[in-house]
This record gives structure tokens, C-alpha cells and sequence, in this order.
């Protein structure tokens, strides 16, 4: 995963739980929140693009 070891997954790991002690569910899950509102924009900017494509294609036709 990006090159890193399981040893430095451990020290970010602790790191972020000195950091952000308490905090660290509400900022996990507003992270998670904010990958699946990207997912979201981007399946739908994939599906306009598809029914784009569909449209000039049955145009030429």
C-alpha cells in the first residue's frame, strides 16, 4: 500500500491517535463521507459522459 511497511502504518497509526486523540472517529468518518461524495460526483460525471457519447452517436446515425 503506497510503498509503505506494516511498521510504518503502526508509527502514522500512533501518530495519529496522539494527534487527534478523541477526535479521530469524527475525522474518520468525515473522511469517509468526503470519498463517497467524490465517488458519487465522479460515477455521475462517467454516466454524463457515457449518455453523451450515446446521444452524439445516435445523432450520426
Amino acid at each position: 500500500m503506497f510503498g509503505l511497511g506494516m511498521g510504518e502504518l503502526v508509527i502514522i497509526g500512533i501518530v495519529g491517535v496522539l494527534l487527534f486523540g478523541g477526535k479521530l472517529p469524527e475525522i474518520a468518518k468525515a473522511a469517509g463521507r468526503g470519498v463517497k461524495e467524490f465517488q458519487k460526483g465522479f460515477r455521475d460525471l462517467k454516466e454524463d459522459v457515457e449518455k453523451s457519447d450515446q446521444d452524439d452517436s445516435s445523432q450520426s446515425s
